[in-house]
């Protein structure tokens, strides 16, 4: 849901490609067209990334989400997971492309620009696999 109101709103007091200063040399909010996945590959491979994406919902759910022996850290890392897969995939299947916005320079690099549901994306692996590692140890 806020990936979506996130990118409704860049739609709508943005235009394509401007970019507003947050924090000088840090922190940019600029709008993009992503027709690919991170760093563009797979760039113009819309129907692909879609399947990708409906793939790796019904792994996550049928597969993980659902077994009765995951920590509550792995569940929190698999609902983050399908929010930012479905946030990404709602933007692939309506409007072709995903809506890019935040932008980050950090030790003079500038990472691709990104959004709500790749941070979800993102910060859920990591706690399943911070959990799974954690339970290995065990």
């Amino acid at each position: 849901m806020f990936d979506q109101i996130s990118k409704f709103l860049i739609v709508r007091y943005m235009n394509l490609s401007e970019s507003i200063r947050i924090i000088r040399n840090f922190f940019y909010l600029t709008y993009v067209q992503n027709r690919g996945s991170a760093w563009n590959l797979f760039y113009g491979y819309r129907w692909f990334l879609v399947g990708l994406s409906v793939l790796a919902l019904y792994v996550v759910i049928k597969y993980f989400l659902l077994d009765e022996k995951i920590t509550k850290m792995e569940k929190i890392g698999y609902a983050l997971l399908i929010g930012g897969i479905s946030g990404n995939l709602i933007d692939r299947l309506f409007r072709g492309y995903v809506i890019d916005f935040i932008d980050v320079y950090l030790l003079n690099y500038n990472y691709p620009v990104f959004n709500i549901a790749d941070m979800a994306i993102v910060i859920g692996s990591i706690m399943v696999v911070v959990s799974l590692l954690m339970e290995a140890k065990k």
